[in-house]
């Protein structure tokens, strides 16, 4: 999530370009889920997460080509299973038991530098479904319900809308910081000013496109929804500010990496699934 106060040209020109970014994306992503089969818009998804998986094992594992490579690899499989048999609690189980031990495991064969081998470890073994999991489960949700467009998109609002409000109420209003240790810029108002904007995508697709999500559920969705995204936002950032990033890649235009675009996203998505599986099947 950006958020700043007193910008300079700098970055008002970089706002100009993340808008523009947007305006391109936008179509792409609507024509996939409304126009295309399912499996297109899986194709994105599963695309968006090899390369966020990627930037991922490029900052915990530097330099490390092979380990990057099986990481990444990892990613896939999860999401493969996910897709081809994720309604299979056999699979589901499996993933959840050996993709996290095979983190330890896999790094025995590259220790490397001691000081650094826990981390790489543990990255290792929850970087593939902490990336290809819930990415998956948009397509899922396209896939699955017979509104899952509907569905996709307002988890995806969720997390626009929040990095939006927050971006503005912190730039107008910030005064108090949210977590400096993690990210200097973020302030309360800020986070306020994005569950202002997570609720409001919700009102917007309960009086347009998603008239099956109705206005009660919807807030409260949002503002479950608004704050793990916010909070996965401060995830995203601590693992960037630990590894000496600042930015995971430079894919997206204006907005760095995959993982800098989709970090609310990851925890949008896997609400809005979590909320399909509970209330909606």
């Amino acid at each position: 999530m950006a958020e700043a106060r007193g910008e300079p040209p700098k970055a008002n020109s970089n706002l100009a370009v993340r808008i523009a970014s947007a305006v391109v994306a936008a179509p792409i992503l609507v024509g996939l889920l409304y126009e295309g089969p399912p499996w297109s818009f899986y194709i994105l998804a599963l695309s968006a997460s090899l390369v966020g998986a990627w930037e991922l094992f490029n900052m915990t594992h530097a330099g490390d080509r092979p380990s990057q490579t099986i990481g990444v690899a990892m990613t896939a499989v999860a999401s493969l299973a996910m897709w081809f048999w994720g309604s299979d609690v056999r699979i589901l189980a499996t993933l959840v038991l050996f993709v996290p031990l095979l983190g330890p495991l896999l790094t025995l064969f590259s220790i490397g530098d001691m000081k650094t081998a826990a981390l790489r470890a543990c990255a290792m073994g929850f970087g593939p479904l902490f990336i290809g999991i819930p990415l998956t489960a948009l397509a899922l949700l396209r896939k699955d319900l017979p509104d899952g467009a509907g569905y996709v998109v307002v988890a995806i609002l969720f997390a626009w809308f929040s990095d939006t409000g927050g971006y503005f109420a912190g730039r107008f209003f910030g005064k108090h910081k949210l977590y400096e240790a993690v990210s200097p810029k973020k302030t309360m108002e800020g986070a306020v000013g994005g569950l202002v904007g997570s609720v409001f995508a919700a009102v917007l697709a309960h009086a347009w496109f998603l008239p099956s999500l109705s206005l009660i559920r919807g807030i409260v969705l949002a503002l479950v929804a608004g704050a793990l995204g916010q909070a996965g936002d401060l995830g995203e950032s601590l693992l960037k500010r630990s590894t000496g990033i600042k930015d995971s890649g430079a894919i997206v235009p204006g907005h760095g990496g995959i993982l800098d675009r989709v970090d609310a996203l990851l925890v949008t998505s896997a609400v809005t699934y979590a909320y399909s599986l509970w209330f909606l099947r």
